[in-house]
């Protein structure tokens, strides 16, 4: 009887502990997937945007290579930015880095092909965190999707 009454005292501390810890841990992946929403949106804006839209050198350079024209380069950089926006957006952010992904995986393809390989790698090292914010916010893209419907 005694072993039964000294049990009931020390699984509720476990619980509370537990529940402790589970609360510390959601904490530290909100932040974690805000800090990535963030860089990556910050990244999208100013390091790929950016240049396209005020038609760098660099970006002109790409694209003129790819052959597509200018109009392209607009349109990427815009489309890149939208994502970057989307990202910031809480409701947004989960369809935007899925964008993003299929964006990026455009990207791959388009250097392989019209860039022979050079730098086809660089679209993985993106679309790993971007996946983890669509993961993260897979609900709110399942409820955004089911009020349009």
């Amino acid at each position: 009887m005694s072993s039964t009454a000294t049990a009931a005292p020390s699984s509720a501390p476990s619980s509370a502990s537990t529940s402790t810890s589970a609360t510390k841990s959601g904490k530290a992946l909100v932040r974690t997937v805000w800090t990535l929403r963030i860089l990556l949106a910050l990244f999208f804006a100013l390091a790929s945007a950016l240049p396209k839209l005020l038609a760098l050198p660099a970006a002109t350079t790409v694209f003129d290579a790819i052959g597509v024209g200018h109009w392209f380069m607009y349109l990427t950089g815009l489309i890149e930015l939208a994502g970057a926006v989307g990202l910031l957006v809480r409701r947004l952010a989960g369809p935007a880095a899925t964008a993003l992904i299929v964006f990026l995986a455009f990207a791959f393809v388009t250097q392989l092909t019209a860039m022979h390989g050079e730098n086809a790698g660089t679209p993985f090292i993106f679309m790993a965190p971007l996946a983890v914010i669509a993961w993260n916010q897979r609900a709110a893209t399942a409820e955004l999707l089911n009020r349009r419907n």
